[in-house]
């Protein structure tokens, strides 16, 4: 098993299939960080001491001894296959102390290295996107948990300064590919976080003049100077004073026109002889001609972009390569956060002005004015937005290399003088427009209602489609991230519980930023002040009941009663909209929990309906469709369907017919009247929506899984193919291959070996599979499991809870798992 480390962030290991190892307590987790700062050189034990005890108090008389026993625990986490008495691999033993023996891209930290230095001589496409990738990777400040360490500092610092010096490369190689408009909501955080460093300045002046703001270009020198001058008693250096006289005489090596720029030009505008390389032509030609922000119709830009923040979405065919796309989905650096903070969901719109507010004339929201109730982009209907197959193809991109011009007026969103590419659009993009404008010129840079802003634009780009889906949700962390940062326990509590959007599919699309997110509440609640609103507590322990479904820990439904309980007490509507879909996650700690989840959807409905919270509205309805189907109400789950898709179509939610079209499968196969080819077919065409609808944890293996059930179901074997990827379904579905291989002997081996299925939708399921398993290959033990799992269901579906596939009645199931055992063994 190959263990990765974490470090660009709270201390973490992942094995080799990406779950969060755990770590068990604190002092385990800083002996790790401690050997993982060491960089593979050996640490001794008395300095394994003195560290972890440094400045708390005396190390006690078994120091030594309880090191040791951190160590041993640390190596059954990190190599829990590995013999006794065997020697460990990894965290060895050596001389003194230990060391840990990690290979070079094992370790976020050295990789990131290694990919900043990798960077330089690249070409400039090339260069661009491997910084982006490596920015991707922070999670949060390096060392995060260990902030006030003597020995974490030196490397905190030095990982931080790299960071930074990272998003100025970037910045620079988006300016030497005329991406100007890119680069300024990263440069706008960037400077605000870090107003000493001139280079930061220098290049946000020099993107703002490039994206034809002279105005802001100025005020932001003049604002660098100030700062200097008054808080630091020093007069701006000579590239920022040299700057502010090229703007002010319109320097023609300042025209963001010119791609050709002299190398001697380019040496005082950009940079020294790296950026010089970097200008010579690379990377791939039709990103390079792809339009800057300006000029782009909303419509154009969302349908080019699929709704990312940057234009960039996982697997777009922008001429980046596809990795870049996921690194940001998987967790932007914190300037990226502040960045979109800043923000502007649609590229179009970014193009008035680079930073702005959640869209004012929205339809998606639930009517509360802080947007509660939007669709979430981790797992359920949040995925109720745009699907890919809704928007237009993009238009032909203009192919000149440089962005169209563009006058003040028409960057303050005036519809007179904008282009007619850019009026398109109608009313709805004019007024995004102006509203963008003006907050961009209002709201302060640096501002921390920006970053509060941003959440709001993330709840909106969740619901944009597949590409906005994995954009917010690796977005989402960033934020969290950037807000921490800053050292506010409020804020940072806000822009989490923000997130109040509704999820209805009970396995995560990310386990790992789940995880992180449910870390990040948990800190947070640590840390307020008690005087802090109970509405915010609340909303944290929703985010966690979410965040942490079809887990085992108990925390998860704790935190579920305890975020109902204040919000029924606050008679807060939309936040108590929030808590209910964390008590439904929570509510499946056993088979047979159908009834409870289909008084939750009601109440859910009827609250929604009474306060306009659209989203949490469909929620309750496919709740409630969920809950009639298992329990074999059809005529009752048809009605939560219309019902759903009547609302999806009034607000223009169309994802939520992924979820309906599902259903209908379902009824089809319940319906006795439809040849199982047919009900086959219907799956396979209900499985197209899911195709780049942006929702991993819904859609991998659920056809392969739901054909099987339909074969199961009929009595017939189970698929053999070998590429069939059955996804996290693997367990259940391998004795029933290896029967219909067959090889009975390997199906009793797999039953031997079979987990208990995760708690959640398809719980039932997955033991009425190993029951019909057992009960062909006569395996005692596994059909006593599924009996005691599945005796509380004895009057639902199987699988039906899903509301998208069955396999029949669990009470068949017990009556053959009885007989079975009645029987001698």
């Amino acid at each position: 098993m190959e263990v990765a480390f974490g470090v660009l962030g709270p201390v973490t290991a992942w094995d080799g299939a990406g779950d969060v190892i755990a770590l068990r307590g604190p002092r385990h987790r800083a002996v790790l960080a401690r050997l993982l700062v060491a960089r593979r050189r050996v640490v001794p034990v008395g300095r394994l001491v003195e560290d972890l005890w440094e400045g708390r108090e005396e190390p006690p008389a078994d120091a030594v001894g309880a090191v040791r026993t951190f160590v041993a625990a640390l190596r059954r986490a990190l190599e829990p296959e590995r013999p006794p008495r065997a020697p460990a691999r990894l965290l060895v033993t050596e001389g003194p102390g230990y060391a840990l023996r990690a290979t070079p891209d094992a370790v976020d930290a050295w990789r990131f290295e290694r990919a900043v230095t990798a960077a330089g001589g690249l070409p400039e496409e090339r260069a661009l996107a491997r910084l982006e990738e490596a920015l991707g990777w922070w999670r949060g400040p390096a060392y995060a948990d260990f902030g006030a360490e003597a020995w974490a500092r030196a490397e905190r610092s030095r990982l931080a300064e790299l960071r930074l010096h990272a998003v100025e490369r970037r910045a620079e190689t988006q300016l030497a590919l005329g991406r100007a408009a890119e680069a300024v909501p990263d440069l706008d955080a960037h400077a605000a976080e870090h107003p000493w460093r001139e280079n930061a300045w220098r290049l946000l002046a020099l993107a703002l003049y490039r994206t034809s703001r002279q105005g802001d270009a100025l005020a932001v020198l003049r604002r660098a100077r100030t700062l200097l001058v008054e808080q630091l008693g020093t007069d701006p250096g000579p590239a920022l004073r040299r700057l502010e006289a090229d703007v002010l005489a319109h320097a023609p090596h300042l025209d963001p026109g010119i791609r050709g720029l002299q190398e001697g030009v380019w040496a005082e505008t950009v940079g020294g002889p790296l950026e010089r390389a970097w200008a010579r032509e690379g990377g791939d030609p039709q990103r390079r001609g792809r339009p800057q922000a300006e000029g782009v119709p909303q419509e154009q830009a969302r349908a080019q972009a699929g709704g990312n923040p940057q234009g960039r979405m996982r697997g777009q065919a922008d001429g980046g390569p596809q990795q870049r796309g996921r690194a940001q989905a998987d967790g932007e650096p914190l300037e990226r956060a502040r960045a979109q903070a800043d923000g502007n969901p649609q590229e179009g719109a970014q193009s008035q002005a680079d930073v702005g507010p959640p869209e004012p004339a929205r339809a998606h929201g639930d009517g509360d004015p802080q947007g509660h109730g939007r669709a979430q982009a981790d797992g359920g209907p949040r995925e109720w937005g745009r699907t890919p197959a809704d928007g237009e193809p993009p238009e032909p991109a203009p192919t000149d290399g440089g962005p169209p011009a563009r006058t003040r007026s028409q960057a303050d969103g005036d519809p007179a003088e904008r282009p007619r590419s850019q009026s398109v659009g109608g009313p709805a993009e004019q007024v995004w427009a102006a509203a963008t404008a003006a907050y961009d010129r209002t709201v302060a840079v640096g501002a921390r209602v920006r970053l509060e802003s941003a959440v709001g634009l993330l709840r909106d780009l969740a619901v944009t489609g597949g590409g906005g889906l994995e954009a917010a949700r690796g977005h989402r962390l960033a934020a969290i991230a950037a807000a921490a940062e800053l050292g506010d326990p409020e804020l940072t509590a806000r822009v989490i519980g923000a997130y109040d959007v509704p999820a209805i599919w009970t396995r995560v699309d990310d386990p790992r930023l789940a995880a992180e997110t449910v870390a990040a509440a948990e800190r947070t609640l640590a840390v307020l002040p008690p005087h802090a609103h109970l509405a915010v507590r609340a909303r944290l322990l929703a985010t966690v009941a979410l965040e942490s479904r079809g887990t085992r820990s108990a925390r998860g439904p704790q935190a579920a009663r305890q975020a109902e309980g204040i919000a029924r007490r606050l008679n807060d509507p939309a936040l108590l909209a929030f808590a209910l879909n964390g008590v439904f996650m929570q509510t499946f700690h056993r088979a047979g929990l159908a009834p409870q989840r289909d008084v939750i959807g009601a109440e859910l409905v009827a609250l929604s309906a009474r306060h306009g919270l659209v989203t949490h509205e469909v929620l309750g309805h496919l709740v409630r469709l969920q809950a009639r189907s298992a329990l074999a109400d059809f005529p009752g789950a048809d009605r939560h369907a219309a019902a759903a898709e009547q609302l999806a179509e009034r607000h223009e939610l169309p994802l939520v017919r992924v979820f309906t079209q599902w259903y209908r499968v379902l009824r089809l196969a319940e319906s006795g009247g439809a040849r199982p080819e047919d009900v086959e077919a219907a799956y396979q065409d209900a499985a197209l929506r899911l195709d780049g609808a942006g929702m991993p944890g819904l859609e991998h293996g659920l056809l392969p899984l739901a054909l099987l059930c339909l074969r199961v179901r009929h009595g017939r074997p189970a698929q053999t193919d070998e590429r069939i990827d059955w996804g996290p379904f693997e367990p259940w579905a391998r004795p029933l291959v290896t029967l219909a291989q067959g090889r009975p002997d390997y199906a009793r081996t797999a039953l031997r070996s079979l987990p208990e299925p995760p708690r959640d939708l398809l719980f039932e399921a997955l033991w009425c599979l190993a029951a019909r398993a057992a009960l062909t290959v006569g395996d005692r033990d596994t059909m006593e499991r599924a009996r005691d799992e599945l005796a509380p269901a004895t009057a639902e579906l199987a699988g039906a809870g899903s509301g998208l596939l069955t396999l029949g009645p669990v009470a068949r199931y017990l009556d053959e798992l009885a007989g079975a055992l009645r029987s001698p063994g």
